[in-house]
């Protein structure tokens, strides 16, 4: 296993700060733009992140603490953030999503001690029994997943104007 609380913890912090660098102040064009139909633009994976602070991984691990396997912990709307349009700037998110991330690293350090917690377990409503380092081992690989796709959904929209580059361009190669 390659599970180790402090590095998880590492890029749990970074992230906030890597998209408030990347993303502020950046054109509504960047901000807007998506793969095509039915996909996320890079301020609605703001709002995501910012949803799953409030709802998803911390509320999860405390259920485990509680619960156990006693009863699935309630599901996670992966597509709420998008039953409300917000019309805060990219700024004003990416605050909220920092603050509430702050909250909830100080609170995942404050709740878990590694030698005793992470081998615990909880029962997810759609897997079953699951462990508290794979939610955690989630949370992070979950950060470089948006991370990711806000990388791709910015490359995507310049595509049909890097000509014939796309050959060289990784990013743009459909899979």
């Amino acid at each position: 296993m390659n599970f180790n609380m402090k590095e998880a913890i590492e890029v749990l912090e970074r992230t906030p700060q890597t998209l408030e660098y990347f993303l502020s102040g950046v054109s509504n064009g960047w901000l807007q733009c998506n793969e095509g139909e039915g996909t996320w633009n890079v301020s609605e994976v703001i709002e995501h992140l910012i949803e799953g602070e409030k709802n998803n991984w911390i509320p999860r691990l405390e259920f485990i603490l509680q619960e156990g396997e006693s009863k699935p912990f309630p599901p996670f709307d992966r597509y709420s953030h998008l039953n409300e349009r917000s019309e805060r700037s990219i700024e004003q998110k990416l605050l909220e999503f920092k603050t509430i991330r702050t909250l909830n690293t100080t609170k995942l350090m404050d709740l878990i001690e590694p030698e005793l917690h992470l081998e615990l377990t909880g029962s997810h409503p759609a897997f079953g029994v699951v462990k508290l380092r794979e939610l955690l081992s989630t949370w992070v690989v979950h950060d470089l997943t948006h991370i990711a796709q806000i990388v791709r959904v910015m490359a995507e929209r310049y595509r049909a104007d890097v000509g014939p580059w796309k050959e060289y361009l990784g990013i743009l190669k459909k899979k």
